[in-house]
């Protein structure tokens, strides 16, 4: 049925065309199309264009006969790659040539010819640098790694600041130097960064400092009296603060603290502020990621023998009230483990 139905759309189509044909029948024309391709051939007929088989050879592409010829499409390029077009678009290039009574290509050939070689970008040959690699340290006792940085605190007027430069200990935590100066300064970070180590007592190839890549701290003054004092630097890798958490983290409890200003009145004000909060901070904050102990404990070696009274007062406490203690006898924190930047992934 269904063949005779696309023979008879055949038939009247030869009359009044398909469309007409399958419109009268009510036949759709889609059907009717396959249909008539799945309809089997008379013998001895080739097949045509339409109906070839999928092992028929393919076309050869024809060349346009309006196309660019291959010694035109090398003078376009050559202009599009020389020194004066160089770093211009195709629509400049365009517009510039026709200012000069010149035509090559037009805009969109232009664009195809470049793509065809891969340089529809910077055609400039670009200088790459090699990766920033990711530093990695590790503090086990104070004074083996120091993180600095500059924080910026809001003057008296609008775009007035004062800059707060501060050293810290990674393992305790230890503020073991800072100062607050008008400006950003390599040869005031030279002098504190003296000034602290000598304070400190630090040996020759003991002590690593690390900083983020600030004008100061890459700083060629800075790095020379490193090198000078024995002491590794390591910087950060650009735009990543992740890399000096520790500063970061410092800042950040300077500047929650209640009674820290939304703006100082001078410079003076900024210094006595500080001259009161870093003994605060080093002597009296119980830090949390140094098991609830004060850096200046931690720094000094005093921690063990904090915790031991710690764990007598506990001890008394569960002696007298064991019944409170559901799970197991209290322990008072941990002592501080090695303070890492960036720890490796375990293998």
């Amino acid at each position: 049925m269904t063949a005779a139905i696309t023979a008879a759309v055949d038939d009247l189509a030869t009359a009044v065309g398909t469309r007409a044909a399958c419109a009268a029948l009510g036949r759709a024309r889609a059907t009717q199309y396959r249909h008539r391709r799945q309809r089997p051939r008379p013998s001895g007929t080739t097949p045509t264009s339409s109906s070839s088989s999928s092992t028929s050879p393919p076309r050869r592409p024809q060349v346009q006969p309006r196309a660019l010829r291959p010694a035109e499409q090398a003078a376009v390029l050559a202009e599009l790659r020389g020194e004066r077009f160089v770093d211009a678009a195709p629509p400049t290039v365009y517009a510039t040539l026709l200012d000069e009574g010149r035509y090559l290509a037009s805009v969109a050939t232009m664009y195809r010819l470049l793509r065809a070689v891969d340089e529809v970008h910077e055609r400039r040959p670009q200088a790459t640098h090699p990766p920033t690699v990711k530093p990695e340290l590790v503090a086990a006792r104070p004074n083996e790694v120091w993180s600095w940085d500059i924080t910026k605190l809001l003057g008296p007027a609008t775009w007035t600041y004062y800059h707060l430069y501060v050293v810290l200990d990674l393992f305790s935590r230890y503020a073991v130097g800072w100062m607050v100066a008008a400006r950003e300064s390599a040869a005031l970070a030279e002098r504190l960064l003296a000034e602290t180590i000598a304070k400190q007592g630090v040996a020759r190839d003991q002590l690593t400092v690390h900083a983020d890549r600030g004008p100061s701290m890459a700083s060629k003054p800075v790095a020379l009296l490193l090198a000078d004092l024995g002491v590794t630097k390591s910087h950060s890798r650009p735009h990543c603060s992740n890399d000096n958490p520790y500063s970061e983290a410092q800042f950040k409890t300077l500047k929650d603290r209640p009674e820290f200003p939304e703006r100082f009145g001078s410079l003076e004000h900024a210094r006595a502020f500080c001259q009161g909060f870093f003994p605060w901070y080093n002597h009296a904050h119980r830090h949390s990621g140094i098991g609830y102990h004060t850096p200046a404990d931690v720094h000094t070696g005093r921690a063990a023998l904090v915790r031991a009274r710690r764990a007598a007062v506990l001890a008394a406490a569960y002696a007298a009230h064991p019944e409170r203690f559901v799970r197991k006898p209290p322990t008072p924190p941990a002592l501080p483990s090695p303070a890492w930047i960036n720890r490796p992934a375990a293998e």
